[in-house]
């Protein structure tokens, strides 16, 4: 097996010596310079699998070398060594392309970390390969998806903080996920989270974790968001929603790297790439003064656009045609196909909801359709009574005429489901569990009612 090979570059020679050292005892092979000239000259000759290098040198400074480095040997990784606290120089060496950053002192756990995660980029799954989605979650063709994959692929070689900014429904957290599992923490856990979701009164523990006996109903020991994505992603859907107080905790823990639990007076070292996103204009809230500048900055080090659905028709037969087999696999169904009528339809559509809306027209079509073809009108766009399948008065209890709603706050999704299930249940009484007679006497196909039976889990 050919042997990890690094180039440091630093001016002092106390820390040349300091990271050889360390580097070696990983079983690194190091080369060492003290300045851009020579640096330039080792990677072309060596062509290491890391570059180290301290940000003022001599002749120039990293960022030059971290330029340098994407634009002749793109496949190394470079990390950048920038003094304490100067948090504006480190972002400006990710913007440029470099992977990550150390401050000084270099606290030589974090300095494995670093160089742990950086080597796995050398890893062959890891190069760069053709313009492809690995784990197959950006369908599409388009120009607009052609160009997002790309992105995505190349900032999964970083480990800088990248704000996905998009629509509701648009796919960002498919992005983020793609992000994640194509680059060196593919193998750590993917946590997701939507900042919107969590009370304020919660959201501390949430996010960094409690301990027991720390308040009311902390009975154990929780771990928290931020230490549950160790070693992996966390992503922060919705991040616009976090209240100021928490956005001063979320800046801090995202700076130092660590997290103090409720309850815990010490800190806890912590491993994480932080991704965000936001359906919202987050420029704007800043000038609001409702979200922070200084979290803005830290965690829009670079940002990717999701484009609409509307702006990538082409990709909608494609999307079409994976979520109807995904639909017909999970309700355990044959598949349903598009009728050309069906498929202009859609394009012709404008989709404010994006690939959720689609989502949810095809699996209501889905339920709807005869023959396994789902046509124009078995869509229902553009207007006029979503179609549910809802049932008539007869199919439940004929005797009866409107649908009887309780007095009071009501969970409206489970009351209609609750609804739904007792004129399934009467209509399969009837029939005696005939489900082709239950689905006639309900007014649905028999599609619609395998679907039903499935999602109610009456099956």
């Amino acid at each position: 097996m050919t042997k990890q090979t690094a180039l440091i570059v630093d001016d002092e020679p106390d820390i040349r010596d300091l990271l050889e050292i360390t580097l070696t005892r990983m079983g690194i092979e190091a080369y060492t310079a003290p300045d851009l000239a020579s640096a330039r000259s080792l990677l072309a000759q060596h062509q290491p699998n890391l570059c180290l290098t301290d940000m003022n040198l001599p002749d120039g400074n990293g960022i030059e070398l971290v330029q340098w480095i994407q634009q002749n040997t793109p496949n190394t990784p470079v990390a950048v060594i920038t003094a304490y606290g100067s948090m504006d120089t480190a972002i400006e060496s990710l913007k440029a392309g470099a992977f990550d950053f150390v401050s000084k002192p270099v606290e030589l756990p974090r300095l494995r970390e670093l160089v742990n995660s950086a080597l796995k980029l050398s890893e062959p799954k890891l190069q760069p390969a053709e313009e492809n989605d690995e784990p197959g979650l950006l369908l599409g063709e388009s120009p607009q998806i052609r160009k997002l994959r790309n992105q995505a692929r190349k900032l999964a070689r970083s480990q800088a903080p990248v704000f996905i900014s998009g629509e509701s429904g648009s796919g960002k957290e498919l992005v983020a996920q793609m992000i994640h599992l194509q680059g060196p923490r593919a193998d750590g856990p993917f946590i997701a989270v939507n900042c919107g979701a969590i009370p304020s009164e919660l959201m501390e523990s949430e996010f960094f974790g409690h301990k027991k006996g720390s308040f009311t109903g902390a009975i154990d020991n929780k771990p928290g968001l931020f230490r549950s994505a160790d070693g992996g992603t966390l992503f922060l859907d919705e991040v616009a929603d976090l209240p100021l107080a928490m956005q001063v905790k979320l800046l801090r823990a995202i700076q130092e790297k660590a997290v103090r639990p409720v309850g815990d007076s010490q800190e806890i070292a912590v491993d994480i790439r932080i991704l965000s996103a936001t359906h919202k204009n987050l420029p704007e809230l800043v000038q609001e003064g409702s979200f922070r500048q200084d979290l803005f900055y830290r965690i829009n080090v670079i940002e990717l656009a999701v484009p609409p659905l509307r702006d990538r028709g082409d990709d909608i037969p494609l999307l079409a045609s994976h979520i109807l087999g995904r639909i017909a696999r999970e309700y355990e169904c044959d598949p349903a196909r598009l009728t050309p009528a069906a498929a202009d339809r859609l394009r012709g559509y404008d989709f404010p909801g994006n690939v959720r809306e689609l989502e949810n027209i095809l699996e209501r079509a889905f339920t709807l359709c005869d023959d396994d073809r789902i046509d124009a009108e078995d869509l229902h766009l553009g207007g006029g009574v979503a179609p549910g399948g809802s049932f008539s008065a007869e199919a439940g209890n004929s005797d009866s005429g409107a649908v009887p709603v309780p007095e009071g706050e009501i969970d409206l999704e489970g009351y209609l489901e609750s609804i739904e299930r007792q004129a399934i249940e009467k209509a399969l009484e009837a029939t005696r569990w005939n489900k082709t007679a239950a689905a006639k006497r309900l007014g649905i196909s028999f599609r619609a009612l395998r679907y039903r039976l499935k999602k109610l889990g009456m099956e």
